[in-house]
């Protein structure tokens, strides 16, 4: 058997095992030893999100449970933070 048909071969296996583990966490009640939640997130403008500059609109949450161990991503489309004007230079003629 040669290298690349091994490489092959492991790459596809890892493709399938990932995609059956992801499968069994979205599956699995969320009490379980695994599991995975994905929640869409419309807009989110609480105040702790403005104040850590987490603000948001069409994005993601996903918590993954690993038995005490708990992992959570937020992803956001348009962060809000990227559409305030930063700038403290005031605005003046160019002339």
């Amino acid at each position: 058997m040669t290298l690349r048909r091994r490489l092959a071969r492991t790459l596809a296996s890892t493709l399938i095992f990932l995609a059956a583990l992801i499968s069994v966490g979205l599956a699995a009640p969320p009490d379980g030893l695994f599991s995975i939640d994905i929640k869409p997130v419309f807009l989110r403008l609480d105040a702790a999100a403005l104040a850590q500059s987490r603000a948001g609109a069409l994005g993601l949450d996903v918590d993954i449970r690993i038995w005490t161990l708990r992992l959570h991503y937020t992803w956001s489309a348009v962060p809000i933070a990227a559409l305030t004007s930063s700038t403290t230079k005031p605005t003046g003629r160019l002339l």
